[in-house]
């Protein structure tokens, strides 16, 4: 699921570019941090029931870094993405939902 990327810039060396680094026009639209995001997840196999407040460590691409689940704002289907529940209070190995991470 997804890609790994690489591009060569010129006058940029392969030493200067890190793992976590991020590529953006730096002029017109740079890159800008963000205080939470919005993700779907799917919950794979994870003992016992899931709350708000719970901080795992998350891997996209290579990079890996803990965030803290805020609030769940829908639990949906994992299939057809139907929203199931609004605002589920927990969830559960199996369940896949909208969630809100700081």
């Amino acid at each position: 699921p997804g890609d790994n990327v690489g591009f060569n810039i010129k006058g940029v060396s392969v030493k200067e570019i890190r793992r976590g680094n991020v590529a953006g026009d730096s002029k017109n639209d740079p890159p800008k941090g963000t205080e939470n995001f919005l993700a779907q997840i799917i919950i794979m196999n994870h003992p016992g029931t899931i709350c708000p407040g719970y901080a795992p460590v998350l891997d996209c691409h290579t990079a890996h870094i803990a965030c803290k689940f805020q609030e769940f704002e829908k639990k949906i289907d994992r299939r057809s993405g139907k929203e199931l529940e609004d605002s589920p209070k927990q969830l559960k190995s199996g369940d896949a939902a909208m969630i809100r991470l700081i």
